[in-house]
């Protein structure tokens, strides 16, 4: 079975990485487009700097775009806790890099404890 190529918007990631950052910008939704269009931050642009130096930075920086250059790339993104290594794939072009760092986690609740309810005080406790 054949797999088919990634696209966005009709363009390949050969042909996106091939524009400037105007061009792609046209192919973004207006949120994304009007905050690349401001430029970025210093922090953004030591960032991808350091992407193209070294693999697998550390980064605060999870209001970042994920642009066609950094595809392929490998970003731990801090969830204010932890940094979260992240590998940039192609269907995430557009999107935060904190969309992927997810800052909380699912609650695990298990039996209630000896005490907790009336009935659970006659409990033998085991």
């Amino acid at each position: 079975m054949v797999k088919k190529e990634f696209t966005y918007r009709g363009k390949t990631v050969e042909e996106m990485k091939k524009m400037d950052l105007k061009e792609f910008m046209e192919l973004l939704p207006s949120r994304e487009r009007r905050s690349l269009k401001r430029g970025f931050t210093e922090q953004e642009k030591i960032l991808i700097e350091e992407l193209s130096k070294k693999d697998n930075p550390k980064t605060q920086c999870r209001d970042l775009i994920i642009i066609p250059q950094i595809i392929g790339k490998k970003i731990r993104v801090y969830t204010g806790k932890e940094f979260v290594q992240i590998m940039i794939e192609p269907d995430m072009i557009g999107h935060r890099l904190g969309e992927f760092a997810l800052t909380r986690k699912n609650v695990a609740h298990s039996a209630p404890g000896i005490g907790a309810t009336r009935s659970s005080a006659s409990l033998s406790v085991k």
